[in-house]
């Protein structure tokens, strides 16, 4: 079996070895010029003047633009609102936006020369705060977005006990190793190849298609890999290849285009920060009756994907818990700062930690365990996995909201989750009306606990901090339920093709870009699948908008879903022909495909042979292949309908110490129970979970976005902000795969995993949370990132 099975990344070698081919590693004909843009050095202001005498001037400069060469025409780079001009005429929106663009015969000559322009503005009052952006109306679309169930105003109003809070989250900066990169080569008849290193190539086919004034079918955009995206480069990689298609257009050369550290982290957009506000009423037991939810963000000068990014915050608001009555108000603020853009999680993970937050904070308020009261307000279990799924024969769980008895599990006192030994009903649809059918925490939540110890680890760090008055240690347990489905409808869809050619080998093409996540070996082994070989007889191919037309970004998580389910659809039409070829030239019509052979009545023939029969008897052995997404519908302006068309589920416990004089802290052990449904490679997607776990920890913790006074992002290299390393890293990283099959019809029962897994990071800042908590009565209302100064400063709000 090549699905379900664990197989190395197909690039690991070529990766370790540096023989993985990058735009920068692409060999170029001779004479290829560089470009650098010019950037803006005041966050907001008129140009009164530009003297670029000294650009042009300057050694090896070939040609330099400015908005003015553009006329009326200055193209697009805005992946939404068309806002995002490619140089600007008059008014600069933050440091850092490019105001002219240099043509030159080298990187360095390039670059050098685009620091040398002179510029005067007349400098206007920036906004930069969300209180300045609110007050001044400065926002995206008319007012804010309110998505709602129930009453909630009333259901606090009347409710036991009541919580106000807000908590800060800062924004993130990608770092994807291989920076921004493209490069343009002129063909014949004004036609233009692109390369790319981005996650929507079909995008920039698009983009430089409208700056060149040419036909879609004009413009060829490849994509081999990235070297990370992480949301990066689903719309910011658009500047890059429009100025070096229109530069290789002007002069006939080939372009070629990267940002160095610096300039990637001041021109690029960033994750959305927040600033969330709750009011929370609940009863003595710690169930959230009714809940308000403020959110706040700021898109920075651009709309980019602030919208769709807002939405989805807003739609996991609820992360894995039944908001009986919900109001969930979003505000979406034009600043004058870097547009933020994509990140893993879109959104998710902002929503995700503001209920996290309020659940936190109940169960300090009523002196519960954290993850009691999590599991008294989880939506009710919807499917009763089979032994071997994940859950012990005895295990009996609730059934479309009806509770029933569950052999084994502890009796709570009448206020738990259990209550009774009963599984409590909560109920089963989402603040925006979707149905969650698929829900399988309860016992998701019961196993790892088990697994990890968790009762005499909590234990055992009550009786560490009760003796220790400087090193403090926290336990964090944090679940997610995150959906999946690009809430643009039409984006669920995937083209593919597959060519086998008469030797048995396979040609596999779909429209998915490879950043390391292992999408195309996941999707070579669907293909292998498909015909019983084994996946080294797939040839994995660059992304081409060539090949495969009007693909959709690598986004949402949906890679594998589309591009595998895809894939499939076109290797089991051309199955389906040979298998008809078969009955009709032996009468046989069972036939099997395993182990690189076909199997028929009497015959036993190697997959090559069969292949090169058919070839022989002009079977086609080519086909597409398309699959769109089934059952989701949504209304995002009245926030109803069914976005997902199912969830990924996980937990994580983590473990932390922290220095109370001087808010250093460590993660000492992660412990992770994840939902890939019937994973189609279980290292694969370990390693995702690994790597969406650190990274997630990384934002909540060392990851700080820092800006001056006048607008300068001040962390813009290594030396100033802090990712995660390998020492960052539990030194106790435990990781399990839920055995499990998605309910829904996808590739092979798969599930999902590429941005769910990046929440369970929020475990480790909750354990921080823990670990200041231990300081004092108060609660230490910790925000994020959770650098070692505001551990500090909550230390303080906990000893009051």
């Amino acid at each position: 079996m090549s699905v379900g099975s664990s197989h190395p990344h197909d690039a690991a070698r070529l990766h370790v070895s540096g023989q993985a081919r990058y735009i920068d590693d692409i060999p170029l004909p001779a004479g290829t010029l560089h470009l650098a843009f010019g950037l803006s050095s005041v966050a907001h202001g008129d140009i009164t003047a530009m003297d670029l005498s000294r650009v042009r001037a300057a050694p090896g400069v070939v040609r330099v633009y400015t908005a003015e060469d553009f006329g009326d025409h200055i193209p697009d780079c805005s992946p939404s609102l068309g806002d995002e001009p490619l140089l600007t005429a008059t008014t600069v929106q933050y440091i850092g936006q490019p105001v002219f663009l240099v043509v030159a015969t080298s990187h360095h000559a390039a670059r050098k020369a685009a620091t040398l322009g002179k510029i005067i503005y007349d400098e206007k009052p920036a906004l930069f705060g969300y209180d300045e952006a609110l007050a001044a109306e400065s926002r995206f679309e008319d007012g804010p977005r309110i998505y709602s169930c129930g009453d909630a105003a009333e259901a606090i109003k009347s409710a036991a006990h009541v919580i106000e809070g807000t908590l800060h989250m800062g924004g993130q900066e990608h770092f994807y190793l291989e920076g921004q990169a493209a490069a343009a080569l002129p063909q014949e008849g004004g036609d233009m190849v692109v390369y790319a290193s981005t996650q929507h190539p079909s995008e920039i086919q698009h983009k430089v298609a409208h700056a060149l004034h040419v036909p879609m079918h004009a413009v060829r955009v490849e994509t081999r890999r990235m070297g990370g995206g992480f949301g990066g480069k689903e719309s910011q990689g658009n500047w890059l290849a429009i100025a070096c298609a229109i530069a290789a257009r002007d002069t006939g050369k080939p372009c070629k285009m990267r940002y160095d550290r610096d300039d990637d982290m001041i021109i690029t957009g960033k994750r959305h920060d927040f600033r969330i506000s709750y009011t929370c009423g609940f009863d003595e037991h710690g169930r959230i009756e009714g809940i308000e939810f403020v959110q706040v963000t700021r898109a920075g000068w651009s709309m980019d994907l602030t919208l769709p990014v807002a939405d989805r915050a807003m739609l996991h608001a609820d992360n894995a818990y039944f908001l009986p009555n919900a109001r969930i108000e979003s505000h979406r603020l034009k600043t004058n700062s870097q547009s933020n853009t994509a990140y893993r999680g879109f959104g998710g993970p902002q929503g995700v930690l503001g209920i996290e937050r309020v659940v936190d904070h109940i169960a300090h308020t009523l002196g519960r365990d954290p993850t009691e009261v999590r599991r008294l307000n989880y939506y009710d279990e919807m499917v009763v996995p089979t032994a071997g799924e994940g859950l012990p024969e005895d295990h009996v769980l609730s059934l479309d909201g009806d509770p029933l008895s569950r052999g084994g599990a502890e009796t709570d006192t009448g206020h738990g989750a259990h209550a009774g030994g009963q599984l409590t009903p909560r109920g089963k649809l989402t603040p925006y009306g979707q149905e969650v059918e698929d829900f399988i925490l309860h016992a998701m939540t019961e196993r790892l606990l088990k697994d990890a110890d968790y009762a005499a680890r909590k234990k055992a760090v009550a009786k560490w901090n009760a003796e220790n008055p400087i090193i403090k240690k926290g336990l964090g347990i944090s679940p997610v339920k995150f959906g999946i489905s690009f809430t643009l409808t039409h984006l669920n869809q995937a083209g593919a093709l597959v060519h086998v050619y008469n030797d048995g080998s396979i040609h596999m093409n779909h429209g998915g870009t490879e950043m390391g996540q292992g999408l195309f070996l996941k999707v070579a082994q669907v293909a292998a699948q498909a015909f019983g070989v084994s996946v080294e007889t797939v040839k994995i191919t660059a992304t081409d908008t060539g090949k495969v037309p009007n693909t959709s970004a690598t986004a949402a998580s949906s890679g594998t879903d589309l591009n595998g389910m895809a894939v499939k659809n076109a290797c089991d039409a051309i199955r389906t022909r040979i298998e008809v070829f078969i009955l009709e030239r032996f009468g046989e019509s069972e036939v099997t495909w395993a182990e690189g052979r076909v199997r028929f009545g009497p015959h036993d023939m190697a997959f090559s042979e069969i292949v090169s029969l058919a070839y022989m008897n002009r079977v086609s052995l080519s086909s597409t292949g398309f699959y769109k997404t089934p059952k989701i519908e949504w209304d995002r302006i009245a926030g109803k309908g069914r976005p997902f068309f199912y969830f990924a589920h996980g937990i994580a416990i983590t473990e932390v110490a922290l220095d109370t004089l001087t808010g250093e802290n460590r993660i000492l052990r992660a412990d992770i129970l994840h939902d890939a449904g019937a994973s189609l490679n279980p290292a694969i997607d370990k390693g995702q979970i690994e790597g969406g776990y650190v990274q997630g920890a990384g934002w909540l913790t060392t990851e700080e976005l820092w800006w001056d006074a006048k607008g300068l992002l001040k962390t813009h290299a290594p030396s100033t902000y802090k990712i995660p390393a390998c020492s960052d890293a539990p030194d106790v990283f435990n990781v399990a795969l839920w055995d499990g099959r998605n309910r829904e019809d996808t590739i092979y029962r798969s599930k999902a995993v590429g941005e769910p897994p990046f929440m369970l990071g929020i475990s480790a800042f909750l354990a921080l949370s823990d670990a200041c908590a231990a300081c004092g009565p108060n609660y230490p209302a910790l925000n994020a990132p959770a650098t070692p100064e505001e551990l500090l400063n909550a230390i303080a709000r906990a000893r009051g």
